[in-house]
């Protein structure tokens, strides 16, 4: 399945010198900022379906854009906002604290994936009338697992 969806990634490219580069290993700051948005959108969604911690630390770091993980951060919570269901929240939280834990994530990173969330809530809200509640359940959540820091707990946008 990861096989699959890397290569249908890859031949969405649309220049083939893009596709070449890919295939043979240009590093991650070289790639397009829409390329690697898609790639932690699919790393993040493959991650829900399975489960695998390990498998979505390994295809981060195969990343190797450690300064743009505040967009992973970012990504995760909106999906969480957008999805349905406790079980994403919960997921997300523990893969947000392996990331923390294992120092993929700095903490200025976690801020700063947060701070976009919360300056974009009122558009978020649009799509997904119940962000608001799933966005205080999942910094509170976080806080409690030790993923995010009080003030950026305190800073979270409430009702």
């Amino acid at each position: 399945r990861a096989a699959l969806d890397r290569a249908a990634v890859l031949l969405r490219i649309k220049r083939d010198v893009n596709r070449l580069d890919n295939v043979w290993g240009v590093g991650g700051g070289q790639r397009p900022v829409k390329h690697l948005v898609k790639e932690m959108n699919l790393l993040l969604r493959e991650y829900l379906l399975s489960g695998e911690v390990s498998e979505a630390e390994h295809c981060l770091r195969e990343l190797e854009v450690p300064h743009f993980h505040h967009e992973l951060v970012y990504e995760a919570v909106v999906m969480v906002l957008e999805g349905s269901g406790e079980e994403s929240v919960a997921m997300m939280v523990t893969l947000l604290k392996v990331l923390w834990e294992t120092g993929l994530v700095t903490l200025d990173q976690m801020n700063r994936g947060f701070q976009r969330v919360y300056e974009e809530l009122g558009d978020i809200s649009l799509d997904a009338p119940l962000a608001q509640g799933l966005l205080e359940q999942l910094v509170e959540l976080c806080f409690d697992r030790g993923v995010i820091t009080r003030a950026l707990r305190d800073a979270c946008p409430t009702r």
